[in-house]
């Protein structure tokens, strides 16, 4: 693959999204339109993925201008990793905003669009100043997408939202100016190792790592993802979960390889602070009565369970760490999709008014299903392999109490997932009355009413149906990513390939 091609994972979606904003295409078109950049950067990282598998390493200065001036774009392995995962979730969530008609909205597709293209900047560039605009630029359009499309409620969640994050954004920003001040750089490959040599650079990269930590919603800075999420539109929370958080997971792991150099130090706060996250928010769901919001507190507890393969940095640790992260981005939006089309067919997702529902429709509750399982961890699905990893590598490393608490947190995760399959998929049918435009009343000669059952309609169903089969598939077939998850955590493990190709 040619390096100079890397920008245009970020310049599509951004011109597009020019396009559709200026134009204002009609309705076919614009749902067509918003879904052609995520289907050109899934097939492109496909071909990305295939070149980097073996450990070859992409870089281009974005404008040939020299290190220090230019946009540094790098793709290795995990880059190419997360560049597919991060399109197929694009793609998918823009055929259910389209399925749910969210994108009547005129300037929905081009905030989706424009959040895509700052999500691939993030994971391609090498440069952490750049990191922080990418950053930016994911944030901005994802304002607005929490404050035009939601629930009751989804104005006061966008003020959290937005107030959470700038505070964010400026304590990073001090962190890079912490670094630049005190290195003279902020080029990845020229920060290489330089925490070990500089306690002053050690202590800026701990302040951009704290701000990525609070905008991955590690405990304890984990409360204002709880509040935000649930009050989004299905589609806007699913998006959200598979991209915001997952971008800081990458940078953490990417910066603590390179800048720190896997320092064992620091690893022990990494320990305590993750097995923290993933038991207080399994916890945090117990108490929770709506699927949304279940599913927000397992996202943070799942959270922990991604970046312990940082605390861990051995080559086990870290791979399965990043096969963690690319099953959970999967699972999770297929989670939030499935739920989010039965609270866009029924008007809800409290648990206490829906019931029966995989009676009803069967096939949407073996879609739930399969993601709630693989969620937990069992077998055939791809959370049994990442999980098991995961632990392999906890008592590898004689980390006993994590891998403990990785154990139980599975089995409460598992009984929260048969809360909501016995709330909303098991028990009676309601057999209620609805306006919905798949459902209605008729009326019989003698003059009763006949009461029609609401129905989720089929095209609301293909997304999530994606989604979980792909787990399923990387269940099965689970030695492809562990191939390369065990490359890319190579790669972090070794970063003098990184650093040459990104040095030039």
């Amino acid at each position: 693959m040619n390096p100079a091609l890397l920008p245009l994972f970020v310049g599509v979606p951004l011109a597009v999204a020019g396009l559709m904003a200026v134009f204002t295409p009609p309705m076919r078109a614009r749902s067509t339109l918003m879904m052609v950049p995520s289907g050109l950067g899934l097939a492109a990282s496909s071909f990305l993925l295939w070149q980097t598998r073996d450990g070859q390493i992409f870089a281009h200065n974005v404008g040939l201008w020299p290190d220090g001036i230019s946009i540094p774009f790098v793709a290795d392995t995990f880059t190419a990793l997360m560049l597919w995962t991060t399109s197929l979730l694009v793609l998918v969530t823009s055929a259910f905003a389209a399925a749910v008609h969210d994108d009547r909205s005129p300037f929905f597709p081009s905030l989706v669009l424009v959040l895509y293209a700052g999500v691939s900047g993030a994971l391609l560039t090498g440069d952490i100043f750049n990191l922080f605009v990418f950053i930016e630029v994911m944030l901005l359009p994802s304002y607005g997408l929490l404050a035009m499309m939601g629930a009751f409620g989804r104005l006061r969640a966008g003020r959290i939202y937005v107030t959470v994050n700038l505070l964010t954004s400026t304590i990073f920003l001090a962190g890079v100016a912490l670094v630049y001040g005190t290195a003279g750089t902020v080029h990845m490959g020229e920060l290489a190792g330089a925490a070990s040599e500089s306690p002053m650079v050690a202590v800026g990269m701990g302040v951009v790592i704290l701000a990525l930590s609070i905008k991955a919603a590690v405990v304890p800075v984990h409360g204002w993802l709880a509040r935000t999420y649930p009050r989004a539109s299905p589609a806007v929370t699913a998006l959200f979960s598979g991209l915001h958080t997952k971008v800081a997971i990458y940078a953490i792991y990417r910066l603590y390889a390179l800048v720190f150099d896997g320092d064992s130090t620091y690893l022990w706060i990494g320990v305590v602070a993750f097995s923290a996250t993933m038991l207080i928010g399994v916890l945090g769901a117990v108490g929770e009565d709506t699927t949304r919001s279940i599913l927000v507190f397992h996202m943070i507890s799942q959270i922990g369970y991604i970046l312990f393969g940082v605390a861990l940095f051995t080559e086990i640790g870290l791979m399965a760490g990043i096969f963690y992260l690319v099953h959970h981005m999967i699972v999770k939006a297929s989670l939030f999709l499935s739920t989010g089309a039965i609270e866009h067919t029924y008007g809800t997702g409290a648990l206490n008014e829906l019931g029966g529902i995989a009676q009803r429709q069967p096939l949407l509750g073996l879609i739930f299903m399969g993601a709630a399982l693989s969620l937990a961890g069992l077998p055939p699905f791809s959370g049994f392999v990442a999980k098991l990893s995961l632990v392999i590598g906890a008592v590898d490393a004689q980390q006993w109490t994590a891998a403990v608490i990785m154990i139980v947190v599975s089995i409460i995760t598992l009984m929260s997932m048969l809360k909501i399959w016995g709330g909303v998929f098991w028990g009676k049918d309601p057999a209620r009355e609805t306006e919905h435009e798949d459902a209605g009343a008729t009326s019989d000669p003698d003059g009763s009413t006949t009461v029609t059952t609401t129905r989720v309609r089929p095209m609301v169903l293909v997304p999530g149906l994606i989604l979980t089969a792909t787990t399923l598939c990387i269940g099965l077939g689970a030695q492809v990513l562990l191939a390369l998850s065990t490359e890319a955590a190579q790669g972090l493990l070794d970063t003098s390939g990184y650093i040459e190709a990104v040095l030039g």
